[in-house]
C-alpha cells in the first residue's frame, strides 16, 4: 500500500483526508457513548434518582477506609507486607513515629507510592543513578540533591555542570523535606519543572525491559530538544504505550483532522454531535414511571477514559498537544501529577504545600499567611446557586497545530457559553435535557395557605442551552493565550476569592494538572472535578464525600445543578411549571443540605488530610521508598523490627 517514497506517501494521505476527518468524528461520538457507559451509575429504578445511592455508596467507602487503618506500628508493617509482598523500607519506624506525631489519619494508604515506583524494581540501583544524572542534564528538570542530611535545589547543564538554583517545584520539594531530611540517605531526585508528564515508555520497553539497555543514550540532551519541533507530538509518543493490537496503535484510526481542522465540519459541527450524543445518555425518567437512556453520573474523575481503544478521543485532551518533549524511556522524574500511560512519580503540588494569593484559600498577601476564614467567605444561604469558573485559554500547546479547539477548557466554555455570547445566538435554542424533581403539587381542602406536597417523581424536559446556561453559568476565559473567536464568554480577571460566591466551584485541567483543587476544598462551596489527572492524595480523598467528580464529557453538569438546587427556571419554564416556583423551591432543602454536607466534608477534609503536614509524611514515605531502590543493596535498606 505504501510506496518508499515520501512525496507519494504525502499524496495519498491526501487523498485520504476526507474519510480521516469522518473517522474522527464518529470516534469522537462513539467515545461519548462508551465513556457514558463505563462511568456512569447503574441504571436507577423509575423515579429514585442516583445522586443520593451515588452518595450513601461514598460515605461508606470512606468510613470504611478510615476504621481499617493500622492502630500500631507493628500492625502497619504487616500489613504493608501482606499488600505488597516484601518488608517495609529502612526507616518506616521512625516515619511511622512522624506520622503518629501528627495524627495522620490513614497510615496505610500509600499503594499510590508503590505503583508508581514499581517499574524501577526491574533496574538496579546503578541503573536508576545512572537514569537520574541523564534525566537531571535535561531541559525542563532539576535535581534535589540529599547530602549529609540536607537537600538543595540544582540546575544542571547538559554537560552535567551545576548552572544554579532549581525551579519553583523543585525549591518547593526541598521544603517538603526540611522537617525529616536529616534521617536520609544520600540520593537525587529528579523533578519536573513543567506542568505536563514528561515521562512516556512504549508498552514493548514495559514488557521487555532488556530493550531498555540504551536508556541513557534516549536521554541525552543531543537526543532531546526541549520541544517537538516539528518532529513528533505526545499523542505520537503515548499511543505507543498501548498493547499492539490497540486500534491506537494501529496508524490510521490514530489520524485525523479532530476539532480545529478545517478540512469539512468544525468546531461548532462538532460541538453539535456532543449535544446528540448527549442527548442519548441523560435521563428520560418521567412522571409516574417510564422507561428511558441512563441518568449517567460519574463516579471517579477519569473513570472510562481509554485512550487505546478510542483514540479519536485524545482530540478532546490537550495534554496530548504540549509541545514540550516528553522522555522515551523509563526514568525517575517526580511530577505533580500523572496522566494515564505516563511514568512520572508523583509529587505534592507546590502550589498546594505554599501560600499565593492565586492558589491559596484565605492567604494573607500582606503578613504572608494563611488564615482559618478567608476574607472573601460567603455564607452558605448567600451563595448562588450556579457553577462559576475563571481561567485563561491554556489547555495544551500547538504540537500539532490548529487543535486548541477541542481542548478540554474550550470545550467546556464553548457549552457555557451558548445563548451568552454574540457568536453563539444560532445555537441558543438548541436543547439539552433535564432531569428534576417534579415540582410539589397543592393539597385540595384545608384553611389558610394552601399546603404541599412532594410527588416524589423525576421528570425530564429539553430545555434551551442559552437559557440554561443565563440561569446556572458563570464561567468565562479571562485570558485569551491563543485568538478564541466569537464562541467562548471573556471575562476581566478575579480575586480568587470571587468564586467563594457560589455553591459550585468548577474546576479543569489547564496545561496540566488544577493548582487550584486545595482551595477550593477548603472554601465553603462544593468543588465540581473534571480531570484526567491522578495526584499524591487520590486514594486519601472520596469522589460524593468531599467533592463531585465530573465526566470528561460534561454533560451532566446540569444536572448535577437540577438535583442539588432545583430546576432552574428554563427548565420550568420548558415544563410549563413556571406557577410552581416558590413552593418547589421551599421543597428543595432536603438537596440543598446534601450539597452544603459535601462542602463541609471537603473543607474537612482540607484541615485534617489535605494539611501541608499530610503532603510531608507523603514525601518522607516516597523518599524512604526511592532510597531502597537507590541503593545497590536493597535488602538492606529494608526494615526490620
Amino acid at each position: 500500500m505504501f510506496s518508499s517514497t515520501p512525496s507519494r506517501r504525502r499524496a495519498w494521505f491526501h487523498r485520504q483526508s476526507g474519510a480521516l476527518f469522518l473517522s474522527v468524528v464518529f470516534f469522537a461520538f462513539l467515545r461519548l457513548g462508551l465513556h457514558a457507559a463505563s462511568s456512569s451509575s447503574p441504571s436507577p429504578s423509575p423515579n429514585v434518582h442516583p445522586i443520593p445511592a451515588l452518595i450513601a455508596a461514598a460515605e461508606t467507602r470512606f468510613r470504611a477506609k478510615l476504621a481499617r487503618q493500622s492502630p500500631t506500628l507493628p500492625a502497619a508493617a504487616a500489613e504493608y507486607r501482606r499488600r505488597h509482598a516484601r518488608p517495609p523500607p529502612k526507616g518506616f519506624d521512625a516515619w511511622h513515629a512522624f506520622a503518629s506525631a501528627h495524627d495522620f489519619a490513614l497510615i496505610d494508604e500509600f499503594d499510590p507510592i508503590v505503583d508508581d515506583l514499581a517499574p524501577f524494581w526491574e533496574l538496579t540501583g546503578v541503573e536508576v543513578r545512572r537514569r537520574t544524572n541523564a534525566a537531571g542534564r535535561l531541559p525542563g528538570i532539576d535535581l534535589v540533591r540529599v547530602r549529609g542530611g540536607e537537600a538543595r535545589a540544582i540546575s544542571l547543564g547538559a554537560d552535567g555542570i551545576e548552572n544554579g538554583g532549581g525551579g519553583a517545584r523543585a525549591q518547593g520539594l526541598v521544603a517538603m523535606m526540611e522537617k525529616f531530611v536529616d534521617q536520609l540517605p544520600d540520593m537525587d531526585f529528579a523533578v519536573n519543572t513543567r506542568s505536563e508528564g514528561r515521562v512516556i515508555v512504549p508498552w514493548e520497553h514495559t514488557k521487555y525491559p532488556n530493550l531498555t539497555d540504551s536508556a541513557t543514550s534516549l536521554l541525552s540532551p543531543a537526543a532531546l530538544s526541549p520541544d517537538w519541533g516539528g518532529t513528533g507530538s505526545v499523542w505520537e509518543a503515548w499511543r505507543r504505550t498501548c498493547p499492539p493490537p490497540s486500534p491506537a496503535r494501529r496508524l490510521y484510526s490514530s489520524l485525523g483532522a479532530g476539532w480545529g481542522g478545517g478540512r469539512g465540519g468544525g468546531p461548532r459541527d462538532l460541538l453539535r454531535e456532543r449535544w446528540e450524543a448527549n442527548n442519548g445518555v441523560q435521563a428520560t425518567l418521567q412522571a409516574g414511571g417510564g422507561e428511558g437512556a441512563e441518568l449517567a453520573f460519574a463516579q471517579a474523575t477519569n473513570a472510562g477514559l481509554d485512550f487505546c481503544s478510542n483514540p479519536g478521543a485524545h482530540y478532546e485532551q490537550g495534554h496530548f498537544f504540549s509541545d514540550f518533549r516528553t522522555l522515551p524511556a523509563l526514568a525517575p522524574v517526580f511530577s505533580p501529577a500523572r496522566a494515564g500511560g505516563f511514568g512520572d512519580v508523583r509529587i505534592p503540588s507546590h502550589y498546594y504545600y505554599g501560600g499565593t494569593r492565586r492558589y491559596t484559600y484565605g492567604w494573607d498577601p500582606v503578613n504572608l499567611e494563611q488564615r482559618a476564614v478567608d476574607a472573601m467567605e460567603v455564607p452558605w444561604e448567600k451563595k448562588r446557586d450556579v457553577v462559576w469558573w475563571r481561567g485563561a485559554s491554556t489547555g495544551g500547546g500547538s504540537s500539532p497545530p490548529g487543535f486548541g479547539a477541542g481542548y478540554q477548557r474550550h470545550r467546556f466554555l464553548r457549552m457555557a457559553s451558548v445563548g451568552l455570547v454574540e457568536g453563539t445566538l444560532a445555537d441558543a435554542q438548541r436543547t439539552t435535557p433535564v432531569t428534576f424533581a417534579v415540582p410539589p403539587q397543592p393539597v385540595v381542602g384545608g384553611e389558610g395557605p394552601a399546603p404541599t406536597r412532594g410527588t416524589g417523581a423525576y421528570t425530564t424536559v429539553p430545555v434551551p442551552l442559552g437559557a440554561l446556561n443565563a440561569d446556572v453559568m458563570d464561567t468565562a476565559f479571562v485570558k485569551e493565550v491563543v485568538p478564541l473567536g466569537g464562541e467562548h464568554r471573556i471575562g476581566d480577571s478575579v480575586e480568587l476569592g470571587v468564586g467563594w460566591g457560589y455553591k459550585y466551584l468548577l474546576d479543569l485541567d489547564g496545561m496540566g494538572y488544577s493548582g487550584r483543587f486545595m482551595a477550593f476544598l477548603a472554601s465553603d462551596s462544593v468543588p465540581i472535578k473534571a480531570t484526567v489527572y491522578d495526584e499524591y492524595f487520590n486514594d486519601w480523598i472520596e469522589p460524593w464525600v468531599h467533592y463531585i467528580p465530573l465526566s470528561a464529557a460534561y454533560a451532566e453538569i446540569y444536572n448535577i445543578v437540577a438535583y442539588f438546587s432545583g430546576a432552574p427556571p428554563a427548565a420550568l419554564r420548558a415544563a410549563n411549571l413556571s406557577a410552581h416556583a416558590a413552593p418547589y423551591a421551599a421543597a428543595q432543602a432536603e438537596a440543598d443540605r446534601a450539597l452544603r454536607r459535601i462542602a463541609r466534608a471537603g473543607k474537612q477534609w482540607k484541615r485534617t488530610m489535605g494539611r501541608t503536614v499530610d503532603m510531608e509524611v507523603y514525601v518522607y514515605r516516597l523518599a524512604l521508598e526511592y532510597a531502597r531502590l537507590w541503593a545497590d543493596d536493597r535488602e538492606a535498606m529494608s526494615y526490620t523490627p
